[in-house]
This record gives structure tokens, sequence and C-alpha cells, in this order.
């Protein structure tokens, strides 16, 4: 994946680090790797909105990008696990921050549940 050029301009520490994690799945890719070695299927299953296509490129453009390590087993069928590497891990107290100011502000994300229609009406009353 080609990187862009974000030398010499305001926020270009802040713009370079955004664009290794851009995107909805890379920081979550990040985040289910930070608890350790995974492999595909495990991936996918704490994941059920990526596609299989899409976390095949999220996957190799994280490689790319040196965050992860991709290692294949020599077995029939073959294995392979996905490792967070040095680079990777140093992101880890962003991806906490992230994670922390979400729960914080849940009620306000677009991923918080709706609101129960009977609970509220409960509540109401």
């Amino acid at each position: 994946m080609k990187r862009r050029n974000f030398a010499h301009r305001p926020g270009c520490a802040v713009e370079a680090t955004l664009d290794l994690i851009d995107g909805k799945w890379k920081g979550v890719i990040l985040f289910h790797l930070l608890s350790g070695t995974q492999r595909f299927g495990e991936l996918r299953r704490r994941m059920p909105g990526i596609t299989q296509r899409m976390l095949t490129k999220q996957l190799r453009a994280l490689e790319e990008d040196k965050l992860i390590l991709r290692k294949v087993y020599a077995e029939v069928p073959p294995r392979v696990e996905y490792t967070v590497s040095e680079i990777g891990e140093s992101l880890r107290p962003v991806i906490e921050i992230l994670k922390q100011w979400g729960e914080t502000h849940r009620a306000r994300l677009s991923c918080a549940p709706a609101p129960d229609p009977i609970e509220a009406a409960q509540t109401a009353a």
C-alpha cells in the first residue's frame, strides 16, 4: 500500500499515525491481536461484520506496514498465525485510549445497542 508523504505539514504526525490504522477494521484487528497471537478464523469469529476478503486485505496492509507479523507453518492444511510486531505493540496505548474513549461515549456512538422500548417505557412510568 502506497503511503502518502506527510512531511512538513501541520499535524503530519497525527495524519501519518491515522493513515496506518485508518478505516473501519485495522484498529479492531490490532485490538484483538494485542491480546495474543491468533489465526485467521479466530479473528473472523471475533469480527462477525467483516468479510473474508476484507479481513485478508486489512491483514496484508497491516503486515506491509510492519504492524503485524504473519507466520505460516508447513503443515497440511497450512496453518497461519498473526501476531502484533514490536512496532504494532507500540500502538497499544493508542488502541487502549481509543477503547476507553469509546466505552465512555458509547451511548452517543452508532455502535451502541438500541434502547429497549419496553425498558424505556417502564423507566418513564
